[in-house]
């Protein structure tokens, strides 16, 4: 089973939708059974395809040992795609209860997800260094920065490169790269851009990028993927075009 965290030091930089559609496009277009884990307690993933946050458990009562983690797995109406939910308790989890006290709980996630039976994980983190990005990543064979042409997200970078060689120095994991979304093919600072991702991520940018497009956002408000409300749209190509780049780095 490979797992794969996705993550990002900045909002704004499509995260969400890109672990949403990974996902998607590995259980639609490749055949893999695929869980998507909603960690992170804004819940986006979640809402992303159709359902309720406060009406479904998330992985909070997993970790603190309430529940088991079948117990939390929903079907989505994507075949062989199901999602462990989110919710706000996620976002103290890691004070609460037996976690408060016990020094390696960012393992905790590791230890539950090796009870499942996937072809693929993909994990949706916080857009921020915290205890949910590091058991994320602990629990990760592959990790998937995201990050937008913009010079506060690239600049991001380099803090969120220090986070993860710190994590996998003590757990190894794999980056498989950098994909950056809201692309414009003919920005001007694009060559800038793309510089600093290399030297911060050396040969880790992926050819494929997600270039704006509104049909996105549309797909969300019917809390589906874009494939299944613009199926010819740029973005559903790019991410079928980002989903073969990462099997074949895989």
């Amino acid at each position: 089973m490979k797992t794969i965290t996705v993550s990002s030091f900045k909002g704004g930089t499509a995260k969400t939708s890109t672990a949403l559609h990974l996902g998607c496009a590995l259980a639609k277009f490749y055949d893999q059974k695929v869980l998507l884990i909603d960690f992170d307690a804004q819940a986006n993933l979640t809402t992303g395809l159709g359902y309720d946050p406060d009406a479904q458990d998330s992985m909070a009562p997993v970790l603190l040992g309430n529940k088991n983690v079948q117990d939390v797995i929903v079907k989505t109406p994507v075949d062989n795609l199901d999602l462990i939910p989110a919710d706000t308790w996620l976002e103290r989890v890691e004070v609460t209860g037996a976690l408060a006290a016990d020094r390696y709980s960012h393992e905790k996630l590791k230890e539950i997800l090796k009870a499942l039976d996937y072809d693929t994980v993909v994990i949706d983190t916080p857009p921020s260094l915290c205890w949910l990005t590091e058991s994320a990543l602990i629990a990760s064979n592959h990790s998937l920065v995201c990050a937008t042409p913009e010079f506060y997200s690239v600049k991001g970078l380099e803090r969120l490169s220090l986070f993860m060689e710190n994590i996998s120095s003590r757990h190894p994991f794999s980056i498989i790269g950098v994909a950056l979304s809201f692309w414009n093919p003919r920005g001007k600072s694009n060559n800038a851009f793309l510089d600093v991702i290399e030297k911060t991520f050396p040969g880790k940018t992926l050819q494929a990028k997600i270039r704006r497009d509104i049909a996105v956002s549309e797909a969300s408000v019917f809390g589906k993927p874009v494939f299944e409300t613009s199926p010819s749209s740029r973005a559903a190509e790019d991410y079928v075009s980002l989903a073969k780049e990462i099997i074949q780095r895989m």
